[in-house]
């Protein structure tokens, strides 16, 4: 799976013109969102695969600006405090997290500055280690 970056217009129907383009191709989306900044669409994607996704994006003139590594990870929705703790743990770990969101399965996506770390925390959280 990999994060999207995509450009939308903002205008009515960019984001019915992006969902086509990649059901047009078989491609599912598995998490994500979109947002106005600047008066800019700017939309994160999870996809199973980027470059099919990217490809049909693009023959419709849909740009994609990158496409990003992720961390997955569940959280215990009956703790309190859970959010907290595990960006709490990346920020110790020198972790600047960019795009949070979750997937269709309420698992938490993590878009982070310095992959390799970033994976060794999430790891570590999985194993219950909180830094």
């Amino acid at each position: 799976m990999k994060d999207l970056v995509i450009c939308l217009k903002n205008k009515a129907g960019a984001l019915a013109d992006m969902g086509e383009a990649l059901a047009g191709e078989g491609v599912s989306v598995e998490g994500g969102g979109a947002w106005v900044v600047n008066n800019e669409g700017v939309a994160h994607f999870l996809v199973e695969d980027a470059s099919k996704a990217r490809k049909a994006l693009e023959a419709k003139g849909i740009e994609v600006i990158k496409e990003n590594e992720i961390l997955v990870q569940r959280l215990k929705q009956d703790q309190p405090g859970q959010l907290g703790k595990i960006t709490r743990a990346m920020e110790k770990a020198g972790v600047n997290i960019e795009v949070l969101y979750s997937d269709h399965d309420n698992q938490l996506i993590l878009v982070v500055d310095n992959y390799e770390k970033g994976k060794e925390v999430s790891d570590n959280w999985t194993r219950g280690v909180y830094a």
